[in-house]
């Protein structure tokens, strides 16, 4: 039995279980205090009356004989990769059916699409969504990170003539919430040409940016459909973090059409489709009704960012975030550790956020808060933890 000796060099995810651990041993000692989340990425708004009815008739019509689905399309049904041509269509952005794939999230697709390369040098960004790091690591590839901080307002940008092969850019950023100018990834899409690298564009938060002037699709910056491929889903648009469904666009100018082509052959042999009831429920997602419907839950969570955001500012708390994106990055007060700065929000606001040395070196020293939560909640928790803070920084 040969095992892959890489997965020996995956760090242990503790992250987020040191973070249960510790919020349940705060609960058994102090059953009867409110303890608050600010630390969760899920999305907490129910499917949209839109969603649900797409869900249903799909469901009745996998009742019927004459309407049953078996294996659908690899690719994706065709009603589903229309909607998402026509959703671009709305950006500016042309695509072609065949360009789009429909998978069961843009994070699997994230992590699978390493499989077209061989061993690759690979640049993250630090602070980084783990998985990106994780999946380089369980392929063997070299790394490197391009590091954030506050001069740069954690957006990396490009240094020097290093040769990668594969560069990832989530924009808007989880965990930092910063978004990339059309200016700032311009500059990207044209180190990526001229390198050779190819972009991995992760824009599962697209929906979250409402100034017009910064951009939702790398597609929407020129050069790009030569080096990128973008990943999106409906997780945190529509709610979809436990139903599954998303999508990659591979256009055919992408190293002449060959990483599509790859791609589809992988598809076919190791993918048998998204359900056509998700599918189904998905296209109610960007039909007119839908689209409406998911915005107003978008909009929720962003009144809860706003309130955050708005509540950091007042209190002089440098962070990012919180504009155009569900995230907010704060700076730990007179240079805690993110740990330390948790313990002490547990502590003295039951609140629970998640310390930003878990995304990364680049990270200590920062906290990350969501605004997927109850709006009420999020409000008290946003007083607590701004008057835990300048008590704090008063005493020190």
């Amino acid at each position: 039995m040969r095992l892959n000796e890489n997965y020996a060099r995956l760090n242990e995810s503790y992250l987020f279980s040191n973070i249960a651990a510790r919020v349940r041993a705060y609960k058994e000692a102090h059953p009867k205090e409110d303890v608050v989340s600010l630390g969760i990425g899920d999305v907490t708004r129910p499917l949209t009356p839109a969603v649900i009815c797409e869900m249903q008739a799909a469901a009745h019509d996998m009742a019927a004989e004459e309407t049953f689905r078996g294996y659908g399309p690899e690719q994706g049904y065709s009603f589903l990769r229309e909607g998402i041509v026509r959703h671009y269509a709305k950006k500016g952005v042309l695509l072609k059916e065949d360009e789009i794939f429909v998978g069961d999230g843009a994070k699997s697709d994230l992590g699978n699409m390493t499989e077209l390369f061989g061993r690759s040098r690979v640049l993250l960004p630090d602070p980084v969504y783990p998985a990106y790091r994780d999946v380089n690591v369980m392929a063997g590839n070299r790394i490197a990170f391009a590091a954030g901080g506050k001069r740069n307002a954690f957006k990396p940008m490009p240094q020097g003539e290093r040769r990668y092969d594969i560069i990832y850019i989530c924009s808007p950023n989880n965990p930092t919430g910063a978004v990339y100018t059309r200016e700032e990834l311009k500059a990207w899409v044209d180190y990526a040409r001229a390198t050779g690298a190819v972009i991995f564009f992760d824009a599962a938060y697209e929906a979250f940016v409402k100034n017009g002037d910064l951009p939702t699709s790398i597609y929407e910056i020129e050069g790009a459909r030569e080096c990128a491929v973008e990943f999106c889903s409906f997780s945190k648009s529509a709610g979809f973090t436990g139903v599954r469904c998303g999508w990659t666009v591979l256009p055919f100018e992408l190293a002449g059409g060959e990483l599509n082509r790859m791609w589809l052959r992988r598809q076919t042999t190791k993918f048998n489709g998204v359900s056509y009831v998700v599918q189904r429920a998905a296209a109610g997602a960007l039909g007119k009704q839908g689209e409406y419907e998911n915005r107003k839950n978008v909009e929720y969570y962003m009144t809860n960012a706003r309130v955050m955001h708005e509540a950091l500012t007042a209190a002089r708390i440098w962070h990012t975030g919180g504009v155009d994106s569900p995230y907010i990055w704060m700076q730990c007060p007179r240079g805690m550790t993110s740990w330390e700065y948790f313990d002490l929000l547990l502590e003295k606001a039951g609140v629970v956020g998640t310390p930003g040395v878990g995304f990364g070196r680049h990270g200590e020293g920062y906290f990350r808060l969501t605004a997927f939560g109850n709006a009420q909640k999020t409000a008290r928790a946003i007083t607590r933890l701004v008057e835990v803070t300048e008590e704090f920084s008063s005493r020190n």
